[in-house]
């Protein structure tokens, strides 16, 4: 399934049903007087956040979501029908914004949260309404209210609680295939992530979900490489994993550079709580190790871990410290498998 977190969807509420114009006509019943009926209400356009959807696909293939009419009223005091209502299915994490692509109108973090977006027309009252002492026979009804057109954005931001930066084939993908399920495409070139990658990581009995990005280049946040819109993914992330590259020759260069993407992206996100890891030590003597390490810690201004994701070396002492980072409240209880009793 591709992966899709941006939609421009069209919808439009329902109009409601016009009033009815009738009189009550019965043979020998004298005196009948106006049964005009109420027209119906429109449909209304609703967003729900439900369980088992992870990106924005179905909105690639129906982008337009109209509700139906209220029906018009009839004699006899009859109502019209009123029209359905139409209910855009989003996962969790779906922020919506209007048109312009900037105000938010609701952003939706919990399964089984509701909004309206477009409400449906009122109906137009009947001519039954309308009687009185003074005018026994109205010849008037009110038409139904009209709908409402509306364009909107759905934007996809991931939940995760560890979100992973860092340069093209820093190791983030190789990381997240360690330490989860999560089975990410893993080659020597660089932008081999094209999409974001979710995985569940277990340490100490505990479970947490961390994003994988596609890597950051100079100039992202100008659109080089695959640019920064991404990063979106990695903003309700409680701390950021940042991975350096320990074979590359320029790696304070490196980290400089992800950290000045971060900034030019704006918002909360280069003040989140940040682990730096020097990645892919495995590959490094132990002088060559000390000498990288002591100048990536003069560029970070404090200290550095050590880590290989192909050996799994420094893998949990890693995964230790962003649980430190997290929120007792976003933990999930790692499952115990309760034995069974052996039988023959």
């Amino acid at each position: 399934m591709k992966f899709l977190d941006l939609a421009k969807v069209y919808i439009r509420s329902g109009a409601g049903g016009g009033g009815c114009v009738s009189f009550r006509r019965e043979k020998y019943i004298e005196y009948g007087g106006p049964d005009g009926g109420d027209g119906g209400k429109g449909g209304s356009v609703w967003a729900e956040v439900v369980d088992g959807l992870n990106t924005l696909i179905d909105f690639r293939y129906q982008q337009h979501f109209f509700a139906k009419n209220g029906q018009p009223g009839r004699g006899q005091q009859r109502t019209g029908k009123d029209g359905d209502d139409i209910i855009l299915r989003v996962p969790v994490g779906t922020e919506i914004l209007d048109e312009d692509e900037e105000t938010v109108i609701c952003d939706l973090t919990e399964i089984g949260q509701r909004v309206l977006l477009a409400k449906g027309g009122n109906g137009g009252f009947g001519n039954l309404h309308f009687k009185s002492a003074t005018n026994q026979a109205p010849r008037r009804a009110n038409p139904g209210q009209a709908g409402i057109d509306r364009t909107i954005w759905l934007r996809l931001k991931l939940i995760a609680d560890v979100g992973l930066l860092g340069m093209p084939n820093a190791g983030k993908s190789t990381f997240l295939a360690a330490t989860s399920n999560a089975r990410p495409k893993i080659a020597d070139y660089p932008f081999t992530t094209l999409h974001p990658n979710l995985g569940v990581v277990g340490v100490d009995n505990v479970e947490f979900v961390v994003a994988d990005i596609p890597g950051l280049i100079e100039g992202a946040h100008e659109g080089r490489g695959i640019g920064d819109r991404f990063l979106g993914h990695v903003e309700r992330c409680a701390v950021l994993l940042h991975l350096v590259d320990g074979t590359s020759e320029t790696v304070a260069e490196d980290y400089r550079t992800i950290i000045h993407e971060l900034e030019a992206y704006g918002g909360e996100l280069a003040n989140k709580p940040r682990i730096t890891v020097l990645n892919k030590v495995d590959a490094l003597d132990e002088e060559e190790l000390e000498l990288t390490k002591e100048e990536l810690e003069q560029s970070v201004g404090g200290p550095v871990m050590t880590m290989s994701g192909v050996a799994h070396l420094g893998v949990t002492e890693v995964l230790r410290a962003l649980r430190t980072q997290i929120d007792e409240n976003r933990l999930r209880q790692k499952p115990t498998e309760e034995a069974e009793p052996w039988q023959p």
